[in-house]
């Protein structure tokens, strides 16, 4: 099994390509003309590059070497939004699986630093999965695009939540 640093290493890959997957992803709603779907994706897209972020400050913080490389490969065109939240929500189930491996390596080898960082992401991942999840239920139970899009501007703020216990992020707070 691999180790808890290398496991946040590529995490922190996996995030920014998160964050370039919802770029694309709002590129492709907002070519739809479906503002309120492009904005919550383009805040999504922010908040992943954040989360990769926080994990580089994490490994900054412990005097651990961090470099930045290239991304996975990223999705750029989608045959319908449907198809695009549905892949973001496979994305995300897979950013949860990952998280929760960083966790369990960090508990497997006694790490308790490494296994308190993780439980903000996990509780993150809670919460993008849920959104997506009912987002997706509403688009196929209304099927109307017009009504998601409302849907989204009164249900989805596009500023999520942030939890006092948030890592501090890479580049945050400098004169």
């Amino acid at each position: 099994m691999a180790d808890f640093t290398e496991l946040l290493r590529d995490q922190i890959r996996h995030g920014l390509t998160a964050a370039q997957q919802y770029l694309a992803a709002a590129v492709y709603f907002d070519a739809q003309r479906l503002p309120q779907l492009a904005d919550q994706t383009y805040a999504h897209a922010a908040r992943h590059r954040g989360h990769a972020l926080r994990m580089v400050q994490y490994l900054l913080d412990r005097d651990v070497a961090v470099r930045v490389g290239g991304l996975d490969e990223v999705r750029p065109d989608f045959d319908a939004p449907r198809e695009a939240i549905a892949f973001l929500l496979a994305r995300e189930e897979t950013i949860t699986t990952q998280i929760s491996a960083l966790a369990a390596t960090a508990r497997a080898a006694g790490d308790y630093l490494g296994e308190q960082f993780t439980q903000w992401f996990l509780r993150e991942q809670v919460d993008e999965v849920a959104a997506l999840t009912t987002l997706l239920a509403v688009l196929d139970r209304d099927g109307n695009l017009f009504d998601v899009e409302e849907f989204v501007r009164r249900e989805l703020p596009g500023t999520a939540k942030t939890y006092a216990t948030a890592p501090k992020m890479a580049g945050e707070g400098r004169a």
